[in-house]
């Protein structure tokens, strides 16, 4: 599967023009000065996580592709979901950008079906929202205990009982619904998918026949996975463990850069909330996710905003830019082994 070069681009070229905007009103002295205080060495343990956290949601994956019988080492499952990652950083609208080249990718590495690839990439996104919302819930009700909540926090606090209402609803109803849905689908997609085939050279769009045998391939693919309980918990498990990771490099990347106390417990809520901003039109959500982890930590700690970018650009640094990297160079492996 080829990317759009193009929209690559014009998506990074806009990311930059966020993220300097940012930097521009913060001021780039401020902030520099702040990036000053952060020990190399400290730097380096920071870039470990981020690549701690990869393994872990590799390690999900492969759970995953476990219950639909699907066989991958945990080498290749680290292979495979940095490169996924690599495909989300890159495209806009973040997993729903990425996700097709990544079905793409599980399936050319292991043999299996491409709707088998989709379902499993799929469902390890899906799985990764549940832990990030109990984190969100737990750190902020701890928050709220224990700190004075100011008009702005109430606000962070009404966006994450909203996400926590809606996507569970969502989720049950397009389950619930689901042979509607696949007809929806087939329904929306068949023109679509028609009108790529006309532009895009090299592409040919399947029939409607076979555009829902593949619908309900994937829906079928969707089933396994949830009907094998024990992997599905280790799956959740790893899942887990990556957001702890990922709390974790962010609190330390504070430790590091802030002279005063944090409350830990808003790591909790800033890391998981702000990831969301990664399904913006921009490629992996860069520049929106540090505006974001911004907006979050100025109103919830006592940082200013020089301090809060400067954490966003280190986080980021760790969780975004290096294993994009690391998973461009993972994709090109296992395609050069494909």
């Amino acid at each position: 599967m080829d990317f759009d070069e193009r929209g690559i681009v014009l998506g990074f070229l806009a990311a930059l023009a966020v993220l300097g905007g940012l930097l521009w009103f913060v001021g780039f002295d401020d902030i520099l000065a702040a990036l000053r205080l952060l020990d190399p060495a400290v730097f380096l343990a920071i870039v470990a996580l981020g690549v701690v956290w990869l393994a872990a949601w590799g390690l999900a994956l492969r759970r995953v592709l476990d219950s639909i019988g699907v066989t991958a080492s945990a080498l290749d499952a680290f292979l495979l979901y940095a490169s996924a990652a690599f495909a989300n950083n890159i495209t806009p609208f973040g997993q729903a950008g990425g996700e097709p080249f990544s079905a793409l990718l599980i399936s050319r590495a292991t043999g299996s079906d491409y709707e088998e690839g989709l379902a499993a990439i799929a469902s390890v996104d899906t799985l990764n929202f549940i832990p990030s919302l109990l984190l969100a819930i737990l750190g902020l009700a701890y928050y709220t205990l224990t700190y004075a909540v100011a008009d702005r926090v109430q606000l962070v606090s009404a966006a994450v009982a909203a996400l926590a209402v809606a996507l569970p609803v969502t989720g049950y109803l397009a389950w619930r619904y689901r042979d509607r849905l696949k007809a929806v689908l087939a329904g929306v997609l068949a023109p679509v998918l028609g009108l790529l085939s006309r532009v895009v050279p090299g592409f040919s769009a399947p029939g409607a026949s076979v555009l829902r045998d593949r619908i309900a391939a994937f829906y079928r693919s969707i089933g396994r996975v949830a009907a094998n309980r024990r992997d599905l918990a280790f799956a959740l498990a790893y899942s887990t463990l990556g957001w702890l990771v990922m709390c974790l490099a962010l609190y330390l990347t504070l430790w590091g850069l802030v002279p005063v106390a944090v409350p830990a417990a808003i790591v909790f809520v800033v890391v998981p909330v702000a990831t969301i901003a990664s399904v913006t039109p921009l490629p992996g959500g860069a520049g929106g996710v540090e505006f974001a982890i911004v907006l979050l930590l100025v109103p919830t700690t006592s940082m200013d905003a020089a301090a809060a970018t400067s954490a966003a650009l280190v986080f980021r640094a760790a969780t975004y830019w290096i294993p994009t990297v690391i998973g461009g160079v993972a994709a090109f492996l296992l395609e050069s082994r494909a």
